[in-house]
């Protein structure tokens, strides 16, 4: 393909209703152009801000006339980069951030440029919510089509298991309606199979009865005490209701307020639960946790539903440089806690995090034909988050590789390719199992056989 000429922009400008800016542009392009991870510090030769479906199709068929690379923008949290491009065309969706909720029928229509902060605000008016991003930045579209891990997953499944029904236009321009019942196989590989087959424009999406309030929070101790507490959480979470969401962090403590002097900037584990139930249930629900050792911090208390989903924010600003590995486990035994103490313990900088969490429940009931994707009878999956704004990238890379590989012996394949900045062919491959990926290739033949829609967890057409 070809990079963008003066002549390519006149065209899109001709047909599409949006805002197209260009380096000319000065700050209100590099505004456009950041994304959350600043390991892609990436110019475009134009960024195409659509509006609606019709700037969607007239930006695909330019591009492709043209023969110009293009890259989709929705949330921008990409942190493989797939969100951006140096020199070719950025179809920038977040003006499309449209909200319908329909309380009665607990459905809501989502544009791809919502985030789960906007979504979360417009259903939680309701008491409504469906499974989103632990972070509130993060875009509704790439997490859908990725998978969706969140809070919610045991009671209600991936965000991906309560799509309903997608709009999307594909690489020839149509627009095209899937559902169960409507152009069923493509939903099936929309539901996992990341941005291969055209850009969404709307997703419909179920909710459920969810807060506004909720009981929840964190519990923080002295990094010393968590081999014992990984284990009691482990112990805790063995006959666990689906109301209850429950994982650790390995993480620096921050200078904040409610964190004892003596913590500050040192090594800490964090215990973060969540009980679904009513909240006036949850300090019993909750109590093994609590009790088990004097946390340093409680702050297990009754919350917003909003509050919990931001809970992650603060430590997890735009424009950090960011290089994430994560793995299924299928047990969290005692060698396994051990070597994730370690590895945590060697962390390269104060920013980066270790996360263990509880899946199974709602997850594990959808049938492993049902979605292209697998792992969902894993208990346990880990995230190891290499997070700097200072020091070589090498350095903080290599940690992550380190853990990855040193704990690779307790992992099982079929972890969700949303949380990877590495991912190659041999990855995507066995994360769907050969049977899921050739019916993969098989709607990219039919969808789009060139490959156009490549920069993501790419499924290649059989032509290549």
């Amino acid at each position: 393909m070809t990079e963008i000429t003066v002549t390519d922009i006149g065209a899109l400008r001709s047909s599409f209703a949006g805002e197209i800016l260009t380096s000319d542009d000065g700050r209100r392009y590099d505004e456009a152009r950041a994304v959350f991870n600043a390991m892609f510090d990436r110019r475009p030769g134009a960024i195409a801000r659509a509006s609606c479906d019709g700037d969607v199709v007239a930006a695909i068929l330019v591009a492709q006339s043209a023969r110009m690379p293009m890259a989709v923008r929705a949330g921008g949290h990409s942190v493989a980069g797939y969100s951006t491009i140096d020199d070719g065309l950025l179809l920038d969706l977040r003006p499309m951030a449209k909200i319908e909720l329909d309380a009665s029928a607990r459905t809501v229509r989502v544009g791809p440029g919502v985030t789960w902060g906007q979504l979360d605000a417009a259903t939680q008016i309701h008491g409504l919510a469906t499974t989103g991003g632990r972070m509130t930045t993060t875009g509704v579209a790439g997490f859908v089509l990725g998978s969706g891990s969140g809070w919610l997953e045991r009671l209600h499944g991936w965000a991906c298991d309560n799509l309903l029904s997608a709009r999307l236009v594909t690489a020839d321009g149509r627009v095209v309606t899937t559902s169960e019942s409507e152009n069923p196989e493509l939903f099936w590989g929309l539901r996992g199979g990341g941005g291969n087959f055209g850009v969404v424009t709307e997703f419909e999406l179920r909710v459920h009865p969810i807060g506004p309030m909720i009981y929840g929070g964190m519990l923080l101790y002295p990094r010393e005490q968590a081999p014992e507490l990984c284990r009691n959480l482990r112990d805790f979470s063995a006959e666990l209701p689906r109301e209850i969401a429950v994982g650790c962090v390995f993480l620096t403590a921050p200078p904040a307020p409610f964190v004892p002097p003596e913590l500050h900037g040192r090594p800490a584990f964090a215990v973060f639960a969540a009980w679904f139930g009513d909240p006036a249930e949850g300090p019993d629900a909750l109590s093994a946790l609590r009790e088990f050792r004097t946390p340093a911090v409680d702050l297990l208390a009754p919350i917003p539903y909003q509050q919990l989903q931001a809970l992650t924010d603060a430590g997890n600003p735009p424009g950090r440089r960011n290089y994430w590995h994560s793995d299924l486990f299928s047990d969290l035994a005692d060698e396994t806690i051990d070597a994730l103490v370690e590895r945590a313990n060697t962390a390269t900088s104060p920013a980066s995090v270790m996360i263990v969490a509880r899946s199974g429940g709602a997850v594990a009931d959808v049938p492993e034909d049902a979605t292209p994707l697998s792992g969902r009878t894993a208990p346990w999956f880990y995230h190891c988050y290499g997070i700097w704004t200072e020091g070589e990238d090498a350095q903080h890379i290599g940690w992550v590789r380190e853990t990855a590989a040193s704990l690779r012996p307790w992992t099982v394949t079929g972890m969700p390719l949303n949380f990877f900045t590495d991912v190659d062919d041999d990855r995507v491959r066995s994360t769907f199992g050969e049977k899921k990926y050739q019916r993969l290739v098989a709607l990219k033949d039919r969808y789009d056989p060139e490959n156009f829609f490549r920069r993501n967890q790419n499924v290649r057409p059989s032509a290549g």
